[in-house]
């Protein structure tokens, strides 16, 4: 991060610009092509503050930034909903005990909505390129959609790159969605309404498991829900790649490729489809799902391919295009207002998926 003397300054007044817009502005829906101006006035604020490129940060230190930058956003007014019950565990993962969360020797999180039983359960895979991100980092996405969907949520951790390769995500994310459906009772859910959804990365891994899971047999999923994930690392010139790559929009073609470098050394791995489930020759089968992209994300046309390519292979999909928005957009509610918004719609759709 570069600072100077006028730095913070001008952060403060970008910050308070921000705040006013919510409390004095109206927030009706969006046209196409219109960046949001409460998203703009955040991109503006991190540039003030300062953007290293990832190859040179240390691994330590970024995975440290990401998590600080979600203390930032509880601090400033970003939303924390508040849920019934919160408790910490251990889950087993396809090679002993899935990576446990720093400092806490667990790697799975469960909220619940309420003190009764047979709730939907919604397991939940964080973003963060397989390279970083955790419990804490998923935290304000899983007490909201706990909150707002009415479901219990196990927030889940998995291995991460560059230390652990493809598959390895893959794997324990599996390992985590099986658990968590012969679990679902003692978790408080139904096990015939277990859903799995993720951001960016965690939906890249919900969207194999789901095709993991048609292909064994099982577990059955109720449904599947993709947040701006990222469904093909073999080809990253779409037209949203050439239109949004910028830091302008939070995420530039060179953060992705450093990401996919990390989690697969080897670029023949790119054509896989548990990396790039576009690439899929079958779709058919797969449980429904809900599609939600950002607009001004270079992620936005891969993910709406792959909800085209469900859609002709007879999937029940719901594509929901968020205008305005940006790469990872979600994660701010309560400081962008649309962002919120967007997020009540989206748990609406997935209360009524997990009631079907």
């Amino acid at each position: 991060m570069k600072t100077n003397l006028f730095t913070y300054p001008r952060f403060i007044m970008l910050f308070l610009r921000l705040k006013f817009l919510n409390l004095t502005s109206r927030f009706p829906p969006l046209p196409g092509g219109v960046l949001d101006e409460q998203t703009a006035l955040m991109r503006r604020m991190q540039l003030v503050l300062g953007e290293t490129p990832l190859d040179q940060v240390s691994l330590s230190q970024l995975r440290l930034n990401f998590r600080k930058n979600f203390s930032l956003l509880k601090s400033i007014g970003g939303i924390f909903e508040k849920v019934e019950s919160i408790r910490e565990l251990t889950i087993p993962g396809p090679a002993g005990e899935i990576r446990p969360r720093a400092g806490t020797g667990t790697n799975a999180r469960l909220y619940l909505p309420g003190t009764g039983t047979a709730f939907p359960l919604f397991v939940l895979l964080h973003g963060g390129g397989w390279v970083i991100g955790d419990l804490d980092t998923a935290d304000n996405m899983a007490r909201f959609l706990c909150r707002h969907v009415n479901c219990a949520v196990l927030s889940v951790d998995y291995r991460l790159a560059p230390e652990h390769v493809f598959p390895a995500a893959v794997e324990d994310a599996f390992a985590a969605v099986q658990w968590a459906v012969e679990h679902a009772g003692e978790l408080g859910g139904d096990p015939k309404r277990v859903l799995v959804g993720g951001d960016s990365a965690g939906g890249t891994l919900t969207a194999v498991v789901a095709q993991m899971a048609r292909q064994k047999g099982g577990p059955k999923l109720a449904g599947q829900v993709l947040f701006y994930a990222a469904t093909n690392g073999a080809t990253l010139d779409t037209p949203s790649y050439q239109e949004f790559d910028g830091p302008s929009f939070g995420l530039p073609r060179r953060d992705v490729e450093w990401f996919l470098n990390q989690y697969m050394p080897n670029p023949k791995d790119r054509l896989n489809p548990q990396v790039s489930p576009l690439l899929a020759d079958d779709l058919s089968g797969l449980p429904p799902a809900l599609v939600v992209t950002a607009e001004f994300d270079v992620l936005r046309d891969e993910g709406e391919a792959y909800a085209r390519h469900m859609q002709e292979a007879g999937v029940k999909v719901q594509l929901m295009r968020c205008n305005g928005m940006v790469h990872g957009f979600l994660s701010s509610i309560g400081l962008i207002k649309r962002a919120t918004q967007y997020f009540e719609q989206v748990a609406d759709e997935i209360r009524k998926m997990a009631a079907a």
